[in-house]
């Protein structure tokens, strides 16, 4: 059933990406969990395999327009990248030792990530769009010019690598919010960068979880066949439709699929 299925639901995901910028995995991974009945640990491993050429696609296409911050990607996967194979490590660890439900951390730390997530966008865009003249405290600006700001830049990267290697979850939605938060990356490179940064980083997590033999190739290559025309089709769309209504309705949406996996999964 979902050779047929899943492709067209993930042709409708990469639209989602591709006008919104909201994360695949955000999406894909609870439609695996819930709606195909899929495990927990397959369907992460599973996710990150598919979403890295979709990252990769879109990395490539903002390296030829020049609309990515190299630095910034740089010093991010100087510590995502290790970050992330400690996360997908400290999955393999849980894995051989059967004394705990893997699948049962899974479900409620993609849950807590997705929430995280979510509760920081929607808030983010509630400001912007009720209050657009709040002005908030604001965070330190990593220089990377600095040895200070690159220790910080990397350090940042660690932690949110290694909860990808764990849950899949906040490759491009989480780093994004560090994008804007601390390197006030403009509009123009704010999304090349956030997708290069996560391209690179899924790249060696898909290898760490196919290490794990959790990945589910029958998934994959259908979520392929429907992520990379969405990603497309939405990015030619992003044009003409009113962004902060339709982000509103995701983050709404996202905020009910975290709830139930963290109190009722």
């Amino acid at each position: 059933m979902h050779y047929l299925l899943l492709p067209f639901l993930s042709f409708f995901v990469g639209i989602i990406v591709g006008l919104t910028g909201v994360g695949g995995a955000s999406l894909i991974t609870p439609m695996l969990i819930f709606l195909f009945q899929v495990p927990p640990s397959i369907a992460v491993s599973s996710d990150v395999v598919a979403a890295t050429l979709m990252k990769l696609i879109g990395g490539v296409k903002h390296w030829r327009q020049q609309t990515i911050d190299l630095q910034v990607v740089k010093w991010l996967a100087l510590g995502s990248v290790p970050g992330s194979l400690t996360g997908v490590g400290i999955l393999y660890l849980l894995q051989h030792t059967g004394a705990i439900n893997l699948d049962y951390i899974l479900l409620r730390l993609i849950g807590a990530m997705m929430l995280l997530v979510t509760v920081s966008a929607l808030a983010q865009l509630l400001l912007k769009t009720f209050v657009p003249k709040l002005k908030l405290p604001e965070l330190p600006k990593f220089d990377l010019k600095t040895k200070s700001g690159r220790l910080q830049s990397v350090s940042v990267g660690a932690v949110l690598g290694c909860m990808v290697g764990l849950t899949s979850v906040s490759s491009g939605s989480m780093f994004a919010l560090v994008l804007i938060a601390f390197f006030r990356l403009d509009s123009r490179k704010l999304v090349g960068t956030d997708i290069s940064q996560a391209a690179i980083l899924l790249l060696f997590t898909s290898l760490g979880h196919l290490g794990l033999g959790t990945v589910d190739w029958s998934l994959v290559l259908p979520i392929w066949l429907g992520t990379v025309p969405g990603v497309l089709v939405g990015a030619r769309l992003c044009k003409i439709i009113p962004q902060r209504t339709l982000r509103f309705v995701i983050y709404s949406l996202l905020l009910m699929v975290s709830w139930k996996l963290v109190y009722q999964a």
